[in-house]
């Protein structure tokens, strides 16, 4: 039997069920039903349970993922997902400020190196629990870590116990690195180009949408990008498209596809955010999209050349709600970072009051640790990948989301050091349109040439509002 990772109800239902634990909704006369009838707990870090369900069981967990979104959440209030809220709740929301020169094309070039650099640096560990992660690079003299992650050299009781990522080491460990691989962590970046080379800024989400059906691979697809894309096939629309059965939708989906956003906006992390906000509610809510929105702001204030990295984490805050789990997690991990010198001790933190009550790919724990590396490294390129990825939970999403912001702050590629970007090659991978082969070179004069050319007003329009 085809066992479908991220789709199926009895997979589904565990995972809802911690995240309306997180979101304040008392569903535990719903979880007592579940374990009476024999359901299991959602797979811990794969997308899909080792045996396939009864029908019955998969039939009540449809059921009671329904009944589960019809709970009232106590936290609707503090954590809104319309635009109109969000700003309400966001009393510094950048106002009145005047976008800033386009970079040039070697800033763009930085920056999409970078995203890819941190990328390949986390993919071999991705899934892999913390200890695991620092046994592995430490078995080869690589801790702290400071460059990519190699089995030569690791003894092999210490693989069988923990072996490397299985779709990443033949292509992300670096006696393997020839080019970058594909990973949806670039694919999404590349989407938004052709998303804005087709409807400038003004896309809307179901412009979004339309592109993902007709150039995104399902296959290609995880977690609630995979459930949005099943959405659409069952004809639901946005923003329906990230509530129907959709755990996931607070996870880090959103965030990684917000770079395009900021790059674009340069000086404008009210646009930048805004943008992003179109772009996440196809498939996340509240948390999920302030991530991405944090992100993109944050990207925005560093793609001017005149801030630091603290600025712009501090200007990325100004577009999350204040009251918010994201905002309060990312506020703690950015004070714990510029007050501990040891940030294994940062993450051992992190951790303890995370890991608990969050999945390995939820935004919030992610989103807190990739400001604390990028607080702790002071915005330094090697620094900041190194750190977000031997924090652990998502790796190859965090640290290119870090490299992505410090290789901006860099300026250019000749800033980051040759150990990173040559094995590269100037040259991805992708399923995306007629991007494979591309160099980082190209991507990055695309990338201008939108900024300039797309300059437009931003359309306004809720995206709850049905298309003409």
């Amino acid at each position: 039997m085809l066992r479908l990772t991220w789709v199926q109800p009895e997979d589904l239902l565990g995972h809802e069920l911690r995240q309306a634990a997180l979101d304040g909704r008392e569903a535990g006369v719903i979880a007592a039903r579940w374990q009476a009838a024999g359901g299991q707990d959602a797979p811990l870090r794969a997308g899909a349970s080792p045996q396939p369900a009864s029908r019955y069981l998969r039939l009540l967990a449809k059921d009671l993922l329904d009944e589960l979104a019809d709970l009232p959440s106590s936290r609707a209030d503090q954590e809104p997902t319309d635009l109109a809220g969000i700003r309400a709740l966001c009393p510094n929301w950048p106002g009145g400020t005047h976008p800033a020169a386009t970079p040039a094309p070697a800033a763009y070039e930085a920056a999409w190196l970078g995203r890819a650099v941190g990328c390949l640096l986390g993919k071999p560990v991705e899934k892999l629990p913390l200890e695991a992660i620092r046994r592995l690079a430490g078995a080869t003299g690589n801790w702290p870590l400071d460059t990519y992650f190699t089995a030569q050299g690791v003894p092999p009781d210490l693989l069988t116990a923990h072996p490397w990522n299985r779709r990443s080491a033949p292509t992300s460990l670096a006696e393997n690195i020839d080019g970058m691989p594909e990973d949806d962590d670039l694919n999404y970046p590349l989407l938004n180009l052709l998303l804005l080379r087709r409807h400038g800024k003004a896309f809307t989400t179901f412009d979004v949408a339309t592109l993902w059906l007709e150039e995104l691979p399902a296959g290609r697809t995880f977690t609630a990008e995979r459930v949005a894309c099943r959405n659409l096939l069952l004809g639901l629309e946005p923003p329906h498209t990230a509530r129907h059965r959709n755990p996931f939708r607070e996870w880090i989906g959103a965030l990684i596809r917000a770079d395009v956003h900021g790059w674009t906006n340069p000086g404008d992390p009210a646009s930048a955010a805004e943008q992003a906000h179109r772009d996440a509610t196809l498939t996340h809510t509240a948390n999920g999209v302030y991530a991405a929105m944090f992100t993109a702001a944050t990207i925005a204030a560093a793609t001017t050349g005149t801030h630091d990295v603290h600025a712009c984490l501090h200007t990325g805050l100004t577009v999350v709600p204040s009251g918010s789990r994201l905002a309060t997690a990312v506020r703690h991990a950015i004070r714990l970072a510029r007050t501990t010198p040891d940030f294994d001790t940062v993450v051992d933190e992190l951790h303890a009051i995370h890991a608990p009550a969050h999945h390995w790919v939820h935004a919030i724990p992610n989103t807190a640790l990739i400001a604390a590396a990028l607080t702790h490294a002071n915005g330094d390129f090697t620094g900041s990948i190194c750190k977000a990825v031997s924090g652990g939970w998502d790796t190859d999403s965090n640290g290119a989301t870090a490299g992505s912001i410090a290789a901006l702050l860099a300026g250019t590629p000749a800033a980051l050091p040759d150990r990173w970007t040559a094995p590269l090659k100037n040259r991805l991978a992708t399923s995306v349109g007629d991007f494979d082969g591309t160099g980082f070179d190209t991507l990055a004069h695309l990338t201008h040439t939108l900024t300039l050319t797309h300059a437009l007003p931003l359309d306004r329009t809720p995206v709850e509002a049905p298309r003409p």
